[in-house]
């Protein structure tokens, strides 16, 4: 009897110990990336980053959920690939510079939730002028989950060398179309690629026949060198780029942008 009573208390602190265990480690990956994953100018500091969720200046309008920090992070053959494409654009008198890097699965979420609510319209009259916000689900622009989440997916353009500061944005200025000429546009330091970043519009299709000419060009020379050195690009945005042999194909992380997730 005394034996019976003995293994069943045992069981139990296994049973604890286990399930204690295992929430810990539902924890971590909350707040802890592994330990492939590494701040992009850390490996590749001559990168600009315009990190535009840790602002208010982005679709929704206000820094959005899991940016504690304006840091890109990336899987480290991600930040390797780019490092690589960086060193071809500053010979050719460019620099790259991104505007999303790893984005957690709480930001996404919050995508959901804003893109759910047809009255918050403040941000409409620069990224989605002519989209009725009842379709950005059906037309691809809102979904539940982003391969930013993996790590292996970035948002970048090109900028010129010697690069100009940009002024930041004032919430509630007057808002421009994201497909006007880019002297009418909010002012960034890129290239003309015919569209500012996160335009939700069918100009902004990378290879869109109604872009012609210089911007066509410009859309052209970022996405042959990131294709060259791994990246597959978005029909559907010109700035977006996965690495086609990315360490994580299946898994969307959730930790916050901030070097504190990374392990030191």
């Amino acid at each position: 009897m005394r034996v019976s009573v003995l293994l069943a208390f045992l069981a139990a602190i296994v049973v604890t110990v286990t399930s204690t265990s295992v929430t810990a480690r539902a924890a971590d990956t909350e707040s802890k990336a592994p330990t492939d994953f590494v701040a992009l100018h850390d490996v590749a500091p001559a990168i600009l980053q315009d990190m535009r969720y840790s602002t208010p200046h982005n679709f929704i309008g206000t820094p959005i959920n899991g940016y504690v920090e304006p840091l890109c992070i990336v899987t480290a053959p991600t930040a390797k690939a780019l490092a690589k494409a960086e060193r071809y654009f500053l010979t050719r008198g460019f620099t790259l510079k991104v505007y999303d890097c790893y984005r957690p699965q709480r930001a996404v979420d919050q995508f959901v939730d804003w893109a759910k609510d047809l009255t918050d319209l403040k941000m409409k009259g620069e990224f989605y002028p002519q989209v009725d916000k009842t379709n950005l689900f059906s037309d691809g622009y809102i979904a539940a989950k982003s391969g930013h989440s993996r790590g292996s997916t970035i948002d970048l353009t090109l900028v010129k060398l010697p690069a100009h500061s940009t002024r930041p944005y004032v919430p509630g200025e007057q808002l421009e179309p994201c497909y006007a000429p880019q002297a009418q546009r909010f002012p960034d330091n890129s290239i003309d690629m015919g569209t500012g970043f996160d335009c939700f519009d069918t100009l902004a299709h990378t290879l869109d026949p109604r872009i012609t000419g210089v911007q066509h060009s410009n859309r052209l020379l970022l996405k042959n060198e990131l294709e060259s050195v791994g990246f597959v690009n978005l029909a559907e945005e010109w700035w977006h780029f996965t690495l086609a042999a990315e360490p994580y194909p299946d898994t969307y992380f959730n930790f916050p942008v901030t070097r504190s997730s990374l392990t030191s």
